[in-house]
């Protein structure tokens, strides 16, 4: 290992952990006239929050644990967020079939009341009921279903959202290193000495920073234990989430929710237009935050509550895929992981000097936005002089779509393409919004594209990745910045890694008339 310590100019903030908390006070705080320098040990979004369950919504289960105060916050940045990013962010119908012995009606439709009007809903359409057996949307569902309840709310790409917070962080002047390690922090009169170490290079530097931010999720323990003199009694309680992906097994855009006999809830959501998302578990996790994986109780636990709905029954040789994350939820002591708050609470120590820490414990990814707002509110004495709160107004990049009309977007963007799929227009509008126009700069007909690596993935396309959303192994684009991984075989990857490992050094110095932000 290599060792080069060196002091570099002050920052107001130390952000430490790249998950969309992080992001959304890195973002805030740049926007608001601080110096903020945002470090994630991986890559960007590479934890938990990339591997949620897609959703913007308010928590209609959270009702029954009179979260209230959480409920009407995310129901509130549910629209907020719609506003913000139409590209990854869009409304979904959720079909709740109705199990009399679960829950009775009357207690459905009581709290779906409130979930209509506690959070001032203006955009998403309101709850109404369905006839199973009269309707296109009870044709998957056992008939011995007959009701159900419809309600509204969005679906979010989570390892996007991410992502683009961090990229108007940099646009606004943040700076972001992916794949560095906090390793310790030294508190002085009036600042912190912050080590870090390069996790590809093994090469070390001390940063100085006023305060330190740790947004560090699963790890917030483990970065409280590495910081001196600093010591909290708050506790972070690790919960296992995990996913299943099959093929489609409906018909339509929306979504189902089930409840199942132990009162969790399952959603079986529409996924990359031909796959479903099945999730989520809830269980008690004590191993490597980083390495979560599912086991066969969870699969069997899973597929048996589908199957209880669904007329057509799954099998473990339906899962195309799985995925787990680690929440860092609050540790309230409930007996019932499920019952743990979802709410986020904040920790601040100032060791009665200059130079405060805060920590984060908790939070839901729809609610990161405000929860950024809270956590710089709490530094308002630390920099008195910093701007206003602004992000509950502004577009995420690739968000400014007039009126936030997707599809009219979408419609434009492939007309004045005319000569590339229409599929793959929608694609590029998809992931890159009003960014797909930088994206097909000079491109005029599909050879402009480049090598093509699957259906929709071509070399352009990672280009611009590697050029302008810090990525550095090919699993960042497969998994993470895009799921064209989920649309390719062995082989098809295998090529992809190839190119990638061959062209990635060269990328934006040797190939002409490619967009280059360099982040």
């Amino acid at each position: 290992m290599t060792s080069d310590h060196k002091t570099a100019t002050t920052y107001d903030l130390c952000v430490i952990g790249g998950g969309v908390n992080g992001a959304g006070i890195a973002r805030d705080a740049a926007g608001r006239g601080l110096k903020v320098l945002l470090v994630e040990k991986d890559d960007l979004g590479e934890g938990t929050s990339s591997r949620s369950g897609k959703l913007i919504h308010g928590g209609l289960r959270y009702l029954e644990y009179y979260e209230f105060r959480l409920v009407r916050e995310a129901l509130i940045e549910r629209e907020v967020l719609l506003e913000s990013a139409p590209h990854i962010i869009w409304p979904m119908r959720f079909v709740l079939p109705h199990s009399a012995q679960d829950r009775p009606a009357w207690l459905v439709r009581a709290g779906l009341f409130l979930y209509d009007h506690l959070g001032g809903r203006k955009r998403l359409p309101g709850t109404r009921v369905l006839d199973l057996h009269n309707c296109p949307e009870g044709d998957p569902i056992k008939p011995s279903y007959r009701k159900a309840f419809e309600y509204s709310d969005c679906w979010v790409d989570d390892a996007r959202l991410v992502l683009l917070n961090v990229l108007d962080a940099s646009q606004r002047g943040a700076e972001i290193r992916g794949r560095t390690l906090f390793k310790s922090a030294i508190r002085t009169k009036n600042n912190w000495q912050v080590q870090l170490e390069n996790s590809k290079s093994g090469s070390s530097e001390v940063v100085t920073a006023r305060c330190l931010v740790n947004a560090a999720g699963p790890w917030v323990n483990a970065v409280i234990d590495n910081v001196n003199d600093v010591v909290s009694k708050r506790r972070v309680r690790l919960v296992k989430g995990s996913h299943l992906i099959t093929k489609k097994f409906w018909q339509g855009d929306h979504a189902y929710l089930v409840q199942n006999s132990d009162k969790r809830v399952i959603f079986i959501n529409p996924y990359e237009q031909d796959k479903a998302l099945i999730g989520t578990t809830d269980i008690p996790y004590d191993g490597d935050p980083g390495q979560p994986t599912i086991d066969d109780e969870e699969i069997d636990y899973l597929l048996a509550v589908v199957n209880r709905y669904f007329s057509e029954q799954l099998s473990k040789q339906d899962i195309v895929e799985t995925f787990s994350g680690v929440r860092s939820l609050y540790d309230d002591s409930s007996d019932n992981p499920s019952a743990v708050t979802r709410d986020y609470l904040f920790d601040v120590d100032d060791g009665q000097s200059e130079a405060p820490l805060i920590s984060i414990f908790g939070g839901k990814i729809t609610t990161y936005r405000k929860l950024a707002e809270h956590a710089l509110d709490r530094l308002v004495d630390t920099f008195p002089t910093m701007g206003a709160p602004w992000t509950s107004t502004a577009c995420l990049p690739g968000g400014d779509i007039p009126n936030a009309d997707f599809e009219k977007f979408c419609t434009q963007l492939q007309q004045r393409h005319s000569a590339l799929q229409s599929d793959l227009m929608y694609h590029y509008a998809r992931l890159y919004g009003t960014r797909a126009n930088e994206l097909l700069e000079n491109v005029n007909v599909m050879s402009d594209l480049g090598e093509q690596f699957s259906d929709l993935f071509y070399e352009r396309e990672a280009i611009y990745l590697v050029n302008n959303e810090w990525v550095s192994k090919p699993e960042d684009i497969l998994q993470r910045r895009t799921k064209h991984g989920l649309h390719m075989s062995e082989t098809q990857i295998a090529t992809f890694t190839d190119w990638f490992e061959r062209q990635h050094n060269r990328i934006g110095d040797t190939i002409p008339n490619v967009p280059r932000v360099n982040p």
